[in-house]
């Protein structure tokens, strides 16, 4: 079996979770133990030390310590007297992060390893693997769970590929044959998870990096990297980048190396986090390294390891608001700052595209859904639209001056189906259009009348959610100028 459609992959210094990448496609079991040391066995007091040693810290957004996790999840199930499971997640539902799926498709049996590690010191009933429906890492994962005997039953699950079936709850519940969506009430895992009972859950890099702690012991993991954030992390590097690159490096890397040998140029800010994370500006980057403290600091979170510079020549506005929509469209519906609060944040964001909003309004529509949802995705799709609107100030007075900041929307920032779903354009054809201002009355989410009372909009692509307005503005045009158009040179999605 070879690797399947994954990005490629870089190392700086000695690699350690892609360790063989450069001979194997994809380490099968033979080829993981010729690759790796033999895997050492461990019982809870020593796992817990380890994990504690290490500073290992969950690697799928939220960085909560790992050994807090395991001490939960073992107290749970003795006062329940109830063996527990253990959950991989590698589902990897952001659409800008691929190296969940790269470890599935290439390094399957590492993820195993740590899996197995929980698994034994923890007595669990089962080991349960989630992965999307996209086809990315299952048929690799299958096959690795085929290839080697694992102290307890294990099995692989699979759920949509949707920004939020990966969200702890949400995940929880499609294992256990719901939909997967967040339950609405903080319920911890640790407490009641799979089948009820206490559930360890972590990302399928989290699980990677304790097999290899295991395998190489503290002190030869803790030689690289910060000493107080030790070891190396696992990026997604996308955006300005000619195509997506998952990079393995030590933790105190500089920003802006790793970011030129990746051939991604840095633009007016860099995505940091994903679609929940934050905008730094080319200013606020400058001398920034990977760890998670030190960006922290810097006002960012490394979250789930995505970092996406934008590069030149794309509407900094344009690539924001096509993300909100997108972020607004995933969400699971069943409250009201999901239901209502984020296609307003949507629109708001829209506005400022087209000259029309302000950034008073986007915080106002932001503030209306933070800390008031089911799960976490309001207040992270807040953070991000807040985020945008400060990091580029310029570029909302421009458009706010101008209707534009003369520059298309390429689509840089990976959204799915962009290209199918979405991807039509407003177009006025200007020797036929009267100013009527029919159009913004059919669509006001989309078009908006200027100064002058003829119709102003994004150079981007129509919205899902929002082409059948678009359609009824172009049929019912007195002057049949309005059209819509393929958009010109729009970049592929990774």
């Amino acid at each position: 079996m070879t690797a399947g459609p994954v990005p490629p992959v870089a190392a700086f210094g000695q690699p350690r979770i892609t360790a063989g990448f450069n001979w194997h496609h994809r380490l099968d079991l033979q080829a993981h133990n010729t690759v790796h040391p033999p895997l050492a066995m461990l019982d809870l007091g020593q796992l817990i030390q380890l994990a504690d040693a290490i500073v290992l810290r969950g690697r799928g957004g939220a960085g909560f310590p790992f050994a807090r996790k395991l001490v939960a999840v073992a107290d749970s199930a003795q006062e329940r007297a109830l063996s527990p499971v253990v959950v991989v997640n590698g589902t990897e539902g952001e659409p800008a992060a691929w190296k969940d799926k790269v470890l599935l498709t290439r390094a399957p049996h590492l993820i195993l390893d740590g899996a197995e590690l929980a698994a034994e010191t923890l007595a669990a009933a089962e080991i349960v693997v989630a992965v999307a429906d996209d086809g990315v890492g299952e048929a690799s994962m299958t096959a690795a769970l085929a290839e080697r005997v694992l102290p307890v039953p294990a099995r692989l699950v699979r759920v949509p590929h949707r920004f939020i079936s990966g969200e702890g709850g949400a995940l929880v519940r499609g294992i256990n044959g719901e939909t997967p969506i967040p339950p609405g009430i903080k319920v911890r895992a640790s407490d009641t998870g799979v089948g009820g009972r206490p559930t360890l859950l972590s990302n399928a890099e989290t699980f990677a990096q304790l097999g290899l702690a295991a395998r190489i012991g503290p002190y030869e993991y803790n030689s690289t990297g910060l000493r107080d954030e030790p070891g190396t992390v696992l990026l997604t590097i996308t955006g300005s980048t000619p195509t997506p690159i998952v990079v393995e490096c030590p933790t105190g890397t500089s920003l802006e190396e790793v970011l030129w040998h990746c051939s991604a140029p840095i633009g007016p800010a860099i995505l940091i986090g994903g679609f929940h994370g934050m905008w730094m500006t080319a200013e606020q980057a400058r001398g920034a390294v990977i760890s998670r403290d030190q960006l922290a600091r810097r006002g960012v979170s490394l979250g789930a390891g995505v970092i996406a510079p934008l590069g030149e020549g794309t509407c900094p506005l344009g690539e924001a608001a096509r993300v909100v929509d997108y972020l607004a469209k995933e969400s699971a519906g069943q409250c009201g700052p999901c239901r209502l609060g984020l296609p307003d944040l949507a629109r708001r964001m829209s506005e400022l595209v087209t000259g029309t909003g302000s950034v008073a309004a986007v915080r106002a529509a932001a503030n209306g859904v933070r800390g008031r949802g089911a799960c976490y995705h309001p207040d992270g799709t807040a953070g991000f639209a807040i985020s945008a609107a400060d990091a580029f100030a310029a570029d909302v007075a421009a458009h706010s001056r101008g209707g534009s900041c003369g520059r298309p929307v390429r689509g840089v920032l990976p959204i799915p189906g962009a290209l199918s779903d979405g991807s039509a354009k407003l177009a006025v054809d200007w020797t036929r259009c009267e100013g009527h201002g029919l159009c913004a009355h059919v669509a006001p989410d989309l078009i908006s009348l200027d100064g002058n009372g003829f119709p102003a909009f994004a150079d981007a692509p129509v919205p899902v959610r929002l082409e059948a307005a678009a359609r009824r503005a172009v049929s019912m045009c007195p002057g049949l100028a309005l059209r819509l158009s393929e958009p010109q040179g729009a970049a592929s999605p990774s």
